[in-house]
């Protein structure tokens, strides 16, 4: 794997990245995602009460996820079961909040 350095991303790649920080860049969807990084299958009433927002508001960010691929459902009866698509995104999702915790605590940066 090349190091953080020696990155030369085609535009194509570029444009994916930008596309998927543009979806990351809401409160909301973060903290669905942060509830699912774990692969756990929550279902929307489930994921609205942890996201602290009404139900109808997070099926909203739910499709957005599911449409960019960020997040798969499952049926169950008359349930919809969501989890989160891949390690990738849950390593984006961590490393975005280790960086928080970084830059809100004062702790020095690593490698």
């Amino acid at each position: 794997m090349k190091s953080y350095e020696a990155l030369d991303p085609t535009a194509d790649q570029v444009q994916v990245a930008v596309d998927t920080f543009r979806l990351l860049a809401d409160p909301t969807r973060v903290r669905l995602l942060c509830a699912l990084a774990d692969g756990a299958e929550l279902d929307v009433t489930t994921l609205a009460e942890i996201a602290g927002v009404a139900q109808p508001a997070t099926s909203q960010h739910l499709a957005r996820l599911r449409l960019a691929g960020a997040v798969e459902v499952r049926k169950v009866g008359r349930r919809s079961l969501y989890s989160i698509r891949g390690v990738h995104l849950r390593r984006v999702i961590a490393e975005g909040l280790f960086h928080a915790d970084h830059t809100l605590t004062g702790a020095p940066p690593h490698d």
